[in-house]
C-alpha cells in the first residue's frame, strides 16, 4: 500500500469531489458536510458512470447516469439495485492541511 497526494482539503468545497489517478485506477475523493473525505473508486457498477461526477447526499453519491445511489463509506449500493465499489483510507494532515489516499 502506497500513499497518495490529493491536495489541500481546502481546496475541495464541501460535498464536491477531486479525482485522483494511480496508473489505471480513477478515484474520487469527496468532502462531506460533516467534514468526513472519503474516498471510492470512480465508477458505478451499474454503467461505469463518474461518481464524481454525481450528487452527494448524507454519506452517498448519486451515479450521474442512472441515479444509483452508493455508500461512499462502504461502497456498497443501495437496494434495490445491487453491486459494490472499493473504498480508500483517506488522511489529512493536521498541520499542513494536505489530503492523501491509501491505495
Amino acid at each position: 500500500m502506497a500513499k497518495w497526494l490529493v491536495g489541500k482539503l481546502e481546496e475541495i468545497d464541501v460535498k464536491g469531489s477531486r479525482t485522483l489517478k494511480v496508473d489505471e485506477l480513477e478515484i474520487a475523493v469527496f468532502r462531506l458536510t460533516n467534514g468526513e473525505v472519503l474516498a471510492v473508486e470512480n465508477r458505478c457498477p451499474h454503467k461505469n458512470g463518474k461518481l464524481s461526477e454525481g450528487m452527494v447526499c448524507g454519506t452517498k453519491v448519486h451515479c450521474p447516469l442512472h441515479d444509483w445511489k452508493i455508500d461512499l463509506r462502504s461502497g456498497k449500493v443501495q437496494e434495490p439495485d445491487e453491486g459494490c465499489i472499493t473504498t480508500f483510507e483517506t488522511e489529512i494532515d493536521s498541520e499542513s492541511g494536505l489530503l492523501y489516499v491509501t491505495v
